[in-house]
């Protein structure tokens, strides 16, 4: 169905792509892999002729879907055989509320109302958005959003649909939901699925063919197993391979259990350190959050010990990220919040910035400065820290960017990384964190684990609402799981996630009922 002939694209003197060919077959579901900044999203945009179309760069080579060469084809003329979904479904939106956005595309290519309402119906359905119909689109949280821009494609029923990143922002269920509704569609309906994601433990066993991209311009293509045992990108399934010393990687928990059960692997007994509480770095009370009719926040209390880390979890929707702004002052709340002696909801946000920084789903929108150098350098200023502080702090992310380079030109991880980095250099006694590890690759998931530890290390409180789980295992002490506004479990990781099926890391499910979390905890 999509054919690669010695296709060569490059921006200056950097070959993003160099003589790369590959064939994904019809019907199959394609997962692409690689770091960060290794051009995931530059291949999934030529299928459809955003690249070089829209960005720019130097091309060579040819591309065929079904037989057809389509090289230099506008995208509007694609539109009917691939749907595009990219990592940022908010910049893609048109439309006010979630039944028009998922119409609109329909309306562009012509369908008939009758077949279009029809359509509309069947797609908030199959996404399990119906519930959402009338919503505006701007009231959405991050995961509703990526889901209707899901749903908005989906219903102009392509042939070729392409995802960048499609779980990034979802729960486990609502990322599970949107995995089987793909597979179903490849399976059943004979959608031909390519799609870049970092969380592979997600995607990896419903995958049908794997191309990794290392950064040097190649692109490996193959079997998932054989590509992921090359690869350096390690999800936990690989990780565990590695440790165990298993040549080849078990692409789901049910095939890694079967072969642990085999070799009868049996873990030591983890043991971890009380949750300290004190001294006492943030506290708040009854703490209420309302948005118009909707009440996103009913009256949560929460502690938390300077020094420790803490994971915010729960379904779209549940109230994670209006905690974590009530508590930075950054919407309207009732209730009482106290760091330091001092409510930062009443301070200037310089003040409050140094009691509490928060980095946000949408980092970006932090950014405002034409290049990289100048955000460090007014991080260093506003915050009052040496010159090249905030620079540090992002090479201690593991991210190396172009110090020229404009930051809305960086990838959604490289931007992640950046703000983290500005929000960091105030050293902030609290530090909250949105969905921090948002199209961050496994190293630089693990690169920031560390530097969190080390917050902590320092005596910051971290807390960090996360879809993640298997960050939030490798990197927290305690979680607290919220729904519908309200905190319903609170106590250690171990023993939250490994109670439940929902927010159990791979780990976990591999070596049921065996209390483990994360690879490192069974190395022999």
């Amino acid at each position: 169905m999509i054919e690669l002939r010695h296709v060569t694209l490059s921006y200056g003197s950097k070959a993003v792509l160099r003589d790369v060919s590959f064939s994904i077959p019809d019907g199959d579901l394609c997962l692409v892999i690689g770091r960060t900044g290794t051009g995931k999203s530059t291949l999934l945009g030529l299928f459809n002729g955003l690249v070089p179309n829209a960005t720019g760069g130097a091309f060579t080579g040819r591309i065929l879907l079904g037989g057809r060469d389509v090289t230099g084809t506008p995208t509007r003329d694609l539109a009917a055989t691939i749907g595009y979904v990219g990592q940022d479904p908010v910049r893609g939106f048109v439309t006010d509320t979630v039944e028009e956005e998922i119409a609109y595309g329909m309306e562009q290519l012509g369908v008939d109302p009758q077949a279009m309402r029809k359509r509309v119906e069947e797609t908030l359905d199959l996404l399990g958005i119906a519930d959402l119909r009338g919503r505006p689109l701007a009231d959405l949280s991050g995961g509703q959003q990526q889901r209707v821009a899901i749903a908005s494609v989906l219903a102009a029923q392509p042939r070729i649909l392409v995802l960048d990143e499609p779980t990034s922002a979802l729960d486990p269920t609502a990322a599970h939901d949107v995995v089987a509704t793909l597979t179903t569609l490849v399976r059943e309906v004979g959608l031909t699925v390519v799609l870049a994601e970092h969380r592979l433990e997600r995607v990896m066993d419903a995958a049908d063919s794997m191309i990794w991209l290392p950064g040097d311009g190649r692109a490996v293509a193959g079997d998932p197993s054989a590509v992921l045992a090359v690869a350096d990108v390690t999800p936990p399934l690989a990780e565990l391979a590695h440790v165990l010393r298993w040549t080849s990687v078990p692409l789901s928990v049910r095939d890694a259990r079967r072969r642990v059960q085999r070799e009868q692997v049996t873990p030591p007994e983890p043991r971890d350190a009380p949750l300290p509480t004190q001294p006492v770095a943030l506290a708040a009370a009854d703490l209420r959050v309302r948005y118009g009719a909707v009440t996103a926040l009913k009256g949560a209390n929460l502690v938390v010990a300077a020094g420790t880390v803490t994971s915010l979890m729960g379904r779209n929707g549940a109230g994670k990220s209006s905690l974590l702004w009530a508590l930075q002052g950054g919407v309207p709340s009732t209730g009482t919040v106290t760091v330091a002696g001092r409510d930062p909801r009443t301070l200037a946000p310089g003040d409050a910035r140094r009691l509490v920084s928060l980095v946000p789903q949408t980092a970006a929108d932090l950014l405002y400065l034409p290049t990289v150098a100048d955000e460090c350098h007014q991080a260093d200023v506003e915050s009052s820290a040496p010159p090249g502080s905030c620079a540090t702090l992002l090479a201690d992310l593991g991210i190396t960017l172009d110090p020229t380079a404009d930051p809305w030109e960086l990838s959604e991880g490289q931007r992640l990384a950046l703000v983290l980095a500005v929000q960091l250099t105030a050293q902030p006694s609290v530090v909250l964190l949105d969905e921090p590890t948002r199209g961050l690759d496994y190293t630089s998931k693990a690169a920031l684990a560390d530097l969190v530890a080390r917050l902590a290390a320092k005596g910051t409180a971290v807390v960090i609402a996360t879809h993640d789980v298997e960050f939030a295992a490798r990197a927290s002490q305690r979680t607290i799981v919220m729904a519908e506004g309200e905190i319903v479990a609170d106590g250690p990781t171990r023993e939250i996630c490994t109670s439940s099926a929902a927010y159990a890391p791979q780990t976990a499910k591999v070596f049921a009922p065996f209390p483990v979390l994360v690879p490192r905890e069974v190395a022999p």
